[in-house]
């Protein structure tokens, strides 16, 4: 999926973090945010990264030092060329879309935050490394993205890793901001794992809700009345789902020789494809991923 050129994008919603101090988690200590670190961190990647991350400090939650703004991200033009302002070009699609369709959910919309980081950033879930993949960490309603993980797409998980594929990835931790808006984080329980559980109901929805924005992708338009994006390509379609399925639960486990089903955290390539289909066909209504039975999901 390719920006116009003429689109004008407001960049302000993405920010590039440096590590510094950490930002207070919500309740203070660990607790519940304990659970969120096992259980949200890495959702995109289903690796258990519990080991990488630590718990929170006193600290008041303001901005991370080291916080900047992302430079020169101004136009479609720089989005097509340059993966940080694609990202900021797709926050502030994102962001458009999601004012308007978060409403129809029952959910009061608000912008969740974007950091671009290098390796390691602190957060209101505790410390990540870029080997957690992207993430979203409720207790800051933020999305943490090192685009380094493109690449990793490519090299590690196989799949072609183009410009709507990365988008995809950020319309994923993107749904999971709506997931807490609309209080299904709360509602779901999370320790449960395989087949018909609510950790993969959660994650299959989040791809649902990056496919409801990739459908109405080419209609939203920056506050001159210019479309973000061009119409999507079925090959374009093509390399979001190729990203789908290579993280699914299946292929990742089939790299270490054994796939075991009760396992899984995200759902299988298949599921993650199929929902993905439906939000892109149906919109967020399509999404309700917790109403299907176990044998359907």
């Amino acid at each position: 999926m390719s920006f116009n050129d003429d689109a004008r994008i407001d960049s302000s919603k993405v920010t590039r973090r440096g590590r510094g101090r950490t930002i207070g988690v919500a309740g203070g200590g660990v607790g519940v945010v304990g659970v969120i670190i096992v259980v949200l961190i890495g959702q995109f990647t289903g690796v258990d990264v519990s080991g990488l991350l630590g718990g929170g400090t006193g600290s008041d939650g303001g901005a991370q030092s080291g916080e900047q703004g992302v430079a020169n991200c101004t136009t479609g033009a720089q989005a097509n060329e340059d993966v940080q302002c694609r990202m900021a070009g797709a926050a502030d699609s994102l962001d458009t879309y999601w004012a308007t369709a978060a409403p129809q959910l029952g959910a009061q919309y608000v912008t969740p935050e974007f950091a671009l980081f290098t390796a390691a950033v602190d957060t209101g879930c505790g410390s990540a490394s870029s080997a957690t993949g992207p993430f979203y960490c409720p207790p800051d309603q933020t999305l943490y993205v090192d685009t380094d993980f493109f690449q990793q797409l490519r090299d590690q998980f196989g799949a072609t890793g183009g410009p709507l594929a990365q988008m995809y990835v950020v319309g994923h931790e993107w749904g999971h901001h709506i997931q807490q808006l609309t209080g299904a984080f709360d509602r779901a329980d999370r320790s449960a794992t395989g087949p018909g559980s609510d950790t993969i109901r959660l994650e299959v929805q989040a791809d649902c809700y990056a496919g409801a924005w990739v459908g109405a992708a080419s209609t939203i338009q920056d506050d001159q009345g210019t479309t973000f994006l061009e119409p999507v390509t079925d090959a374009q379609v093509a390399d979001a789902l190729d990203a789908a399925a290579a993280v699914g639960d299946d292929r990742i486990q089939a790299q270490s020789g054994q796939v075991d089903p009760d396992t899984w955290t995200h759902g299988s390539a298949e599921q993650r494809q199929r929902w993905f289909e439906a939000g892109r066909a149906g919109g967020p209504g399509a999404c309700d991923t917790f109403s299907v039975p176990a044998d359907q999901l």
